[in-house]
């Protein structure tokens, strides 16, 4: 099953990093090759973006399902295939490291399944490190361009 993390620290309140990790419609537009989103519901999602594969590029439909909301540290999710068979999860987790840093830890887990689950999985090895990689850097320099409004 392939799976990655990448961890990056940013300049910003645990409560800032939860408000922004917590609302999909702020952190799927920024998916490497991202192309739309809907929200189904408060919990669910269609994702879609072009999945760069190295040999070569794909539209991928996924559907998002929220299972988890720790507040103010994690945000898991189920992913299903819409337009491909695969499925899996990942998470958003944030950690205070003191007055106004924290760490933010991106994950995904998603393999390929049925008949041409192999042959996927060998692909998305590298595929989803680098996603997770530019999804979490993403998302953090959207936390340091955007600081919070006070209220």
């Amino acid at each position: 099953m392939p799976d990655a993390s990448h961890s990056v620290e940013v300049p910003v309140s645990i409560q800032d990093a939860w408000s922004f990790a917590s609302d999909m419609d702020k952190w799927m537009p920024l998916m490497p090759g991202y192309i739309e989103h809907e929200l189904l519901s408060g919990s669910e999602a269609l994702w879609t973006f072009k999945g760069d594969l190295g040999f070569t590029k794909k539209i991928i439909k996924l559907k998002i399902d929220i299972t988890g909301r720790t507040e103010p540290s994690r945000l898991s999710f189920q992913i299903d295939g819409v337009s491909d068979s695969v499925g899996g999860e990942g998470y958003f987790e944030a950690s205070a490291l003191g007055d106004g840093l924290t760490r933010l830890t991106g994950h995904l887990d998603i393999s390929g399944k049925g008949a041409m689950g192999f042959m996927m999985n060998g692909v998305m090895k590298t595929f989803v490190p680098q996603t997770v990689e530019e999804l979490t850097q993403a998302v953090a320099a959207k936390l340091v361009e955007s600081p919070p409004i006070p209220s």
